[in-house]
């Protein structure tokens, strides 16, 4: 199955929501920035995590935005500063 990399970002409002939706999104990608994930991700496994992560989320309150960023080789990214790490292209077991 083909995987594509996403952007997820998120603005939860509650710190127990927070955290609960911060270690879902540690299991299926890697922090960028504070609320910021790459997601290298197949459409079953996007599906899952956006089910995962609607559990802990109050709908009326809080967002997550999902940025499909196409192919994983196709992606390029532009670091200012401090360059943080991007998914390896391995497949990743979640």
């Amino acid at each position: 199955m083909a995987r594509r990399r996403f952007l997820i970002a998120y603005d939860i409002c509650e710190p127990q929501r927070l955290r609960q939706v911060c270690k879902t999104m540690e299991s299926y990608g890697e922090r960028l920035q504070y609320s910021v994930f790459i997601c290298d991700l197949s459409r079953t496994e996007l599906v899952y995590a956006r089910a995962e992560v609607e559990r802990h989320m109050k709908l009326n309150e809080d967002s997550i935005v999902i940025v499909d960023l196409g192919e994983t080789d196709a992606a390029r990214f532009t670091f200012i500063g401090k360059k943080r790490p991007l998914p390896s292209q391995a497949t990743r077991i979640i």
